[in-house]
């Protein structure tokens, strides 16, 4: 039976995505939800953004694989999995006279804030470049947000490094090591946008590697008067699986201090509770385990 690793992750940051706005306002990404509230939200193409983003710079992940030869943008025809990660984890589109497709081995949600968005708006000018030539500022406002959000990763490990398009198979070394720099760029996720960097590293996270592929605590997370909720987590770690209970594979990290009841997770979760950093370190042994290789101390940048 195959593995999958799903995550879910709850990280604090503000106004991450905006859209296209109108004159000289710009919106933030929003849903409206049928409690009458608004959150705000960065698309899964923004956090795709920033993970290949951050792949290249601290692991050389290869972006030299796209042309426009075709009258579209596109990856190269010549290039495959083997020369990019890229493509491994999140899959491609060739069209031509043979179109060739291979879906996400990396699948993302959307980060969904779990606060609603208020209406708060934030006045800008440039009055300091406008002042060295005596000329009138220009205007504009933008809407802010900061909240907790949250997010779901899912990963088919038995696809990773596999593509039959190109009859390319990576060696489990290869494998485990992609996916342990993706796990590593997750847990220091940053963003860059309109002048901040705004972090993205998680607070919470829930989930582990399982034999069946489902995001199973997507949509699960809920907040309420600061605390994120017990209750809906117990329900699915009660679910069971073949005989197997999803607790039995299911791991916590928390960070200490951010939410205000942080015991009565500690508490009801015991043996599955630990440290971000330790949890991320658990889910990269299941991983080197599950392609029968040695866990590197450090990873290759």
């Amino acid at each position: 039976m195959g593995k999958t690793l799903t995550i879910t992750i709850v990280f604090e940051a503000g106004s991450l995505n905006y859209g296209e706005g109108f004159a000289n306002i710009s919106e933030l990404k929003k849903f409206n939800r049928a409690d009458g509230n608004i959150y705000s939200f960065a698309s899964r193409q923004a956090l795709r953004y920033d993970i290949v983003r951050l792949g290249n710079e601290w692991f050389d992940w290869n972006l030299d694989v796209v042309s426009k030869e075709k009258g579209t943008v596109q990856f190269k025809d010549e290039v495959t999995i083997e020369d990019s990660v890229e493509m491994d984890l999140f899959g491609y589109l060739k069209t031509g006279k043979k179109s060739l497709k291979r879906a996400a081995v990396v699948r993302l949600s959307h980060a969904v804030s779990l606060e609603p968005y208020n209406g708060d708006m934030e006045f800008l000018n440039n009055m300091g470049l406008a002042e060295r030539n005596k000329l009138d500022p220009n205007l504009a406002n933008i809407e802010n947000h900061i909240s907790l959000y949250t997010y779901t990763i899912t990963i088919d490990l038995d696809k990773i490094g596999i593509d039959s398009n190109d009859n390319v198979t990576l060696s489990n070394e290869q494998r485990f090591e992609r996916v342990q720099q993706f796990l590593e760029i997750v847990k220091l996720l940053s963003r860059h946008i309109r002048g901040r960097q705004e972090n993205l590293a998680p607070l919470f996270i829930v989930g582990g590697v399982y034999p069946y592929a489902n995001p199973l605590f997507q949509g699960r997370i809920q907040l309420k008067n600061g605390e994120l909720q017990v209750n809906p987590l117990i329900e699915v770690m009660e679910t069971t699986f073949a005989g197997s209970s999803v607790k039995g594979d299911t791991l916590i990290g928390i960070a200490s201090g951010k939410f205000s009841n942080e015991q009565e997770f500690r508490s009801t979760f015991a043996e599955n509770i630990s440290t971000i950093e330790e949890t991320f370190q658990v889910l990269i042994n299941q991983v080197a385990q599950h392609y029968g290789v040695k866990q590197n101390a450090t990873v290759k940048a």
